[in-house]
């Protein structure tokens, strides 16, 4: 994604925010929310274009952007941050605290904070006030929990845009991350980058204007506060050391620990400067010449984990993991039928130029009422769809929906109009509260209708923003796997959804994936990467993953 589509989407989504909590009209707050979320999925860089080619841009907001694109703010956008004081806006970040609640607070009780919020629920202070019972500051402690617990961490696309911004950024030989960013953990804390490059970088780095402090500085490592909150080290290493410093940064530490133990029974010496037996280096320049070296087979980075993977690599055993370039289509996108921004024709040519054999448009069914679907949109979407086809004769195009999994297990349509569907997804969208024994029943349920093919993001979570549902998953993949269910690894970055831990456990069940964009927007298609780094932190192949098999082959899976 262009950094001006985001940095100026993220303008307009504050705008709408601080308008909102002005009591402005809640029309022209979606309005406005509407068109950041467009402006952030436009597939071009809208500082080269006219703003107003943006769909839902219309001439007010065109201004406020060409004024953002030329100063970093616009005039409407400073005059409500000097009207709401930031402590109510901070409140606002706290999930489910609207902004009339957020307002209250501040004028009736001087809570100015997430973390002052938090204090007065357990002090009993909020005990009684008028709309706040019991169950509703509960949610709200709860809320307060999530946010300190994901201030810390960000998802692993706020991290990689970031990386990849710095490393764009920086005159270097070699450049590249390392940490748990390279690992494909789907929350980072603080980002690794190394390079081979002279000492002047980390004035040039210091100097950046994505720089908001600077923790430390060195020659070898400086350290930095960037404007999103997140930290990032910058290390310089010898060019000859490159491979050992790559893997001694890269982690986990309990994988380094077991690496170091194989060096010392040898009498060797791992760190992050080589491999070495006395002063004579064995292996420096490459991470693949230290594994050789200790007799294992290459360990790839979202592996390292110490989950097995290093007696694996001792044996010859590792899995050939599932690669991007593997997948041969994608089973779960969006088009502006219902929440997605781009149309279908669009949709369809991005991923043609992705090179996929076969791509499912799976827009949501009639029971997320908000998305106004109904059976003859479509049955409309399928015609069009067919004529698209003669179009795009080299990738097969197939009709799907996203069902909604209501909670006895049931979803929107009968069979007779789910059987001509090519692709059904299943998802749980709402009452994500249930007990545990009836959220299992409601996924087994839905494993158990023969026209559901995959259920979509799984646990429902969205990292720092809602927690996942609690289901016995042993018994929901136990069913998946007695079905013929897929689980998907949905790619969106704040979804990651199963998480690595979860798809493993299914894997041992005998599960089937799909790897999936989730995509509402034509940049949204290259999230797949994050999904593949879960199937490889899960130690998937290409045989778990039914998007990764010809056509024929998953069309005899999904119809048998």
């Amino acid at each position: 994604m262009a950094r001006a589509n985001e940095e100026a989407a993220a303008a307009l989504q504050e705008y709408a925010e601080l308008f909102a909590l002005t009591g402005g009209d809640a029309f022209r707050v979606r309005s406005y929310q509407k068109a950041a979320k467009a402006i952030a999925g436009f597939p071009e860089d809208i500082s080269a274009v006219d703003v107003r080619s943006v769909p839902g841009v219309g001439e007010a907001i065109a201004k406020k952007m060409e004024e953002f694109l030329q100063r970093g703010s616009f005039r409407q956008l400073d005059d409500l941050r000097g009207r709401v004081p930031e402590g109510v806006l901070r409140l606002t970040r706290v999930p489910s605290l609207g902004p009339k609640t957020a307002i209250m607070l501040f004028e009736d009780f001087g809570i100015d904070s997430p973390g002052a919020l938090g204090e007065a629920i357990a002090a009993g202070r909020l005990d009684g006030v008028k709309g706040l019972g019991a169950k509703t500051l509960a949610n709200l402690a709860k809320g307060v929990q999530q946010l300190e617990q994901s201030g810390r961490r960000v998802h692993i696309g706020v991290a990689m845009s970031l990386a990849e911004q710095v490393m764009a950024s920086l005159t270097a030989e070699r450049i590249t991350y390392a940490g748990s960013l390279r690992r494909m953990k789907d929350t980072i804390g603080d980002i690794d980058i190394l390079a081979v490059a002279p000492e002047s970088i980390m004035e040039e780095f210091r100097a950046q204007p994505y720089v908001a402090e600077v923790i430390a500085a060195g020659d070898k490592k400086t350290s930095v506060r960037t404007t999103s909150g997140v930290q990032i080290d910058l290390r310089v290493v010898p060019a000859g050391s490159w491979g050992a410093a790559l893997q001694y940064f890269t982690g986990s530490k309990e994988h380094n620990v077991a690496v170091r133990e194989l060096a010392v029974k040898k009498g060797w010496k791992l760190s992050e400067y080589g491999l070495f037996e006395g002063e004579r280096v064995i292996a420096a320049e490459t991470e693949e010449d230290i594994y050789a070296a200790l007799g294992m087979q290459f360990v790839p980075p979202p592996m390292r984990e110490d989950g097995g993977e290093v007696r694996a690599a001792l044996r010859g055993e590792l899995p050939e993991l599932v690669r991007l370039e593997d997948l041969r289509g994608d089973l779960h996108t969006h088009t502006d039928l219902t929440d997605g921004i781009a149309s279908l024709e669009d949709m369809v040519a991005a991923a043609e130029a992705r090179g996929y054999s076969y791509y499912a448009v799976t827009d949501h069914a009639p029971d997320l009422a908000m998305q106004r679907m109904t059976l003859d949109k479509a049955l409309e979407q399928r015609e069009r769809l067919a004529k698209l086809q003669e179009r795009h004769p080299g990738m097969r195009l197939l009709h799907g929906t996203e069902l909604n999994i209501a909670p006895d297990g049931s979803v929107d349509w009968p069979a007779e109009v789910l059987r001509d569907f090519d692709v059904c997804v299943a998802s749980v969208h709402s009452h994500f509260g249930m007990p545990r024994d009836e959220m299992t029943r409601r996924f087994i349920a839905a494993c158990e209708n023969p026209y559901v093919d995959i259920i979509g993001h799984p646990t429902t979570r969205k990292i720092g923003k809602r927690d996942p549902v609690d289901a016995d998953w042993d018994a929901v993949f136990r069913a998946a796997a007695r079905t013929g269910t897929v689980m998907e690894i949905d790619s969106y970055p704040d979804r990651s959804d199963l998480p690595a831990d979860l798809v493993r456990l299914a894997k041992h069940h005998g599960v089937k994936f799909s790897i999936d964009s989730d995509s509402h927007a034509i940049p949204h298609l290259a999230h797949q990467r994050y999904g593949v780094g879960i199937a490889q932190r899960a130690w998937l192949t290409t045989d778990d993953v039914i998007n990764t098999w010809p056509l024929e082959r998953l069309r005899a899976f999904l119809r048998p």
